[in-house]
């Protein structure tokens, strides 16, 4: 029996890993801004801990794990499942809205990583999943801000994953598709500027033709598999789409970065470590 610390568990795709791992017998720790344990099946009894969490406060996220180790004695994985869409041009963005799309995205999964570290590194043994999103292969009109949240969780997941090793510790990325959750439905969106219209009104033209999004639970079925592995990797891509995806935007930036090598090589030439003036 393993025991889980999920963030953003009361609905969407961490409500799936949640109920995926209640019902293989496993013990979570639910934490998320609105969340009780009537939200959950009686019949899991005292393996469910429901914390009621804001992952933008540090204090309070160091106090929930505090607790969620307490009351558990230990942690298996952590899945830093909390986020949030903000759509809207580069340029339309405010201040606090640039601020908040990172808060959740970023933050709030670098203070959770942060807090569990002692104790994964005390008991030399842990998971730590890092969800991220087909956002973070590249960036798209209108989910600049979003995309540039999860490029920086898989920047700080990358660094983690090579320091947590030492103490027998793993870090996986996961990079989700589409899948049938209320991330578009609670989108926060900019004040639109009139020089974009055109723009905005192509990307709704394309959205119009429909997305086939897949069922929570297949995420939480590959979740399971990734932390059940003996070798789980860095990276996991979920779905048809984002795996092709990911193999396009790589190709096209290897061919890019091979039409300019000659740029690239003439731009580095070691010589002797200047002489410091006085």
């Amino acid at each position: 029996m393993r025991t889980w610390f999920i963030t953003g568990a009361s609905r969407g795709l961490g409500r799936a890993f949640a109920d995926a791992a209640l019902d293989r017998g496993d013990r979570v720790v639910a934490a998320s801004r609105t969340i009780t344990r009537a939200d959950f099946d009686e019949r899991h009894g005292d393996r469910l801990l429901a914390l009621t969490l804001d992952v933008t406060d540090r204090a309070a996220v160091v106090a929930a794990v505090a607790t969620a180790v307490e009351h558990f004695g230990r942690l298996d994985i952590v899945v830093n499942n909390a986020g949030t869409l903000s759509m809207g041009m580069i340029e339309e963005f405010t201040e606090a809205e640039a601020r908040a799309q990172f808060e959740v995205n970023f933050f709030g999964a670098l203070w959770v990583s942060q807090a569990v570290l002692p104790h994964l590194r005390a008991q030399r043994s842990g998971h730590i999943v890092q969800v991220s999103s087909i956002a973070a292969l590249g960036g798209f009109p209108s989910t600049g801000l979003y995309s540039a949240s999860k490029f920086a969780l898989e920047g700080m997941s990358e660094a983690l994953a090579m320091e947590a090793a030492a103490f027998d510790i793993t870090v996986s990325i996961v990079q989700p598709g589409g899948y049938w959750t209320d991330l578009y439905t609670s989108v926060r969106a900019t004040t639109p500027m009139d020089a974009y219209a055109p723009l905005r009104a192509e990307l709704e033209r394309q959205w119009a033709e429909g997305s086939i999004d897949s069922e929570p639970r297949l995420a939480a079925e590959a979740l399971l598999r990734l932390v059940d592995s003996d070798d789980p990797p860095l990276r996991l891509l979920l779905g048809s789409m984002v795996y092709d995806l990911a193999f396009d935007i790589s190709r096209r930036r290897m061919d890019t970065w091979a039409g300019w090598e000659q740029v690239s090589r003439a731009a580095e030439q070691a010589v002797a470590a200047p002489e410091q003036t006085r």
